[in-house]
């Protein structure tokens, strides 16, 4: 058990993306038909806070229930809190809000792993969590 690399999540994180445009993109089907087929205005607030609880429970709701995203599992990485249970409720919150500061600010908060002497990324740190790689054990033929 070891916390995981960079790529690894980045690889991760491509995976989720997909998944979550595909989330937020159902969830904008209802705006579509209030408007009567015609474009969603980005800058409604209603929409706008929409997208981000449909991305809060996809996230949140992923960590807290198993501890990962599908595509954390797809990866062999598993987010765990300091005591390596899986993270309560509270620090899954923390740590999606601060996964949004750490890529805004042009993904410095992600970059910051490459020096941190845990491999920790910003998020990780101020929500007391981890992603630890499980490799997949290998089998005999």
């Amino acid at each position: 058990m070891q916390n995981t690399g960079l790529l690894r999540r980045i690889a991760a994180i491509l995976y989720d993306t997909l998944l979550v445009a595909a989330v937020l993109f159902i969830f904008t089907i209802p705006f579509i038909a209030m408007r009567g087929g015609e474009p969603v205005d980005p800058g409604s607030l209603a929409y706008q806070v929409t997208m981000f609880m449909a991305a809060y429970l996809f996230f949140v709701g992923s960590w807290v229930r198993k501890g990962r995203t599908l595509g954390m599992q797809s990866w062999g990485l598993q987010l765990q809190d300091a005591n390596d249970a899986r993270p309560s409720l509270a620090a899954c919150s923390i740590r999606f809000v601060a996964a949004i500061v750490s890529l805004g600010v042009f993904g410095l908060g992600f970059l910051w792993q490459l020096v941190d002497k845990d491999k920790l990324a910003w998020h990780d740190r101020i929500s007391g969590t981890r992603l630890v790689y499980y490799p997949k054990e290998k089998t005999r033929d």
